[in-house]
């Protein structure tokens, strides 16, 4: 809930629209960190959140295609994956990836589709002090974010990475996409091993509700491991609260939202959204 009044952008008939989409969208960050960009910038455009079931996603996203002042939509659990078979062209990352976690109106009306998941995860790690290079990591989540999140930690140069999920086809899907590019230090696992890593991530959204099971049990994690989790509300999720309490590094899912700001505004061309009257 924003509480400084400069922050909320003023609505008017020149509005531009922007969306975010996901199936619970009680938990999103972005409209409190985009619409007070958006005042900052001088751009006359709000972010709005939108919940849609998954049944009902492609029937909606047509919708929003139609809406003459929405110029783009941002993607959140559990759409990730299927929002690319909606956009008209996808990014390197979101055909590495298999997600996309934002689309955006091109000039001709076709929508291309990227994802700065993966990015933003990776620049907060570094930001906080626990850079993955040369690092051994688990990851647990092969969906959307975590396929994202996957890409760019073999980019940046981590010595390991070992995959699980529970869906085995997912999981296998992104594999077989990710050995297409990195012939080596990717592995996936039937069940979490957290014998022998440097960094543990949940990449589900496992800890958005209070009665999840954890994706992973924390207390066989060497010493000295960081646990990262992707869940941005509540902060402390169940898993980064076992985890401190047994003494190991918490690393909040926010630091990946807060990394992404700078590639949306380059994507959406935040600067060149009309202002004016049409």
């Amino acid at each position: 809930m924003m509480t400084n009044a400069s922050a909320v952008p003023r609505i008017t008939g020149t509005t531009r629209l922007f969306s975010v989409l996901g199936d619970p969208v009680t938990q999103v960050r972005s409209p409190m960190l985009i619409n007070p960009m958006f005042v900052r910038l001088g751009i006359d455009a709000v972010l709005v959140p939108v919940h849609v079931a998954p049944e009902h996603l492609a029937e909606v996203c047509a919708g929003l295609k139609r809406i003459g002042n929405l110029d783009g939509m941002f993607i959140t659990v559990p759409h990730k994956v299927a929002v690319c078979g909606l956009a008209d062209r996808m990014s390197p990352a979101v055909e590495i990836a298999g997600s996309a976690n934002v689309m955006r109106r091109e000039s001709d009306g076709s929508w291309y589709a990227d994802n700065f998941d993966g990015v933003g995860f990776v620049e907060g790690l570094v930001s906080t002090g626990n850079s993955p290079v040369g690092k051994r990591v688990l990851l647990v989540g092969a969906g959307g974010a975590g396929a994202a999140i996957a890409a760019a930690l073999l980019a940046a140069g981590v010595s390991e990475l070992s995959i699980h999920d529970r869906d085995t086809a997912t999981l296998d899907a992104l594999l077989r996409r990710l050995g297409s590019r990195w012939r080596v230090g990717v592995r996936g696992l039937a069940a979490p091993d957290t014998g022998a890593v440097d960094i543990a991530v949940n990449a589900t959204p496992l800890g958005l509700r209070p009665e999840d099971p954890l994706p992973f049990a924390p207390h066989g994690l060497p010493p000295g491991c960081v646990v990262a989790d992707i869940v941005m509300k509540p902060r402390e999720t169940p898993l980064l609260a076992a985890a401190a309490a047994l003494g190991y590094r918490v690393h909040h899912g926010s630091h990946m939202l807060d990394h992404q700001l700078d590639c949306y505004r380059r994507f959406f061309r935040l600067g060149e959204i009309r202002t004016g009257p049409t």
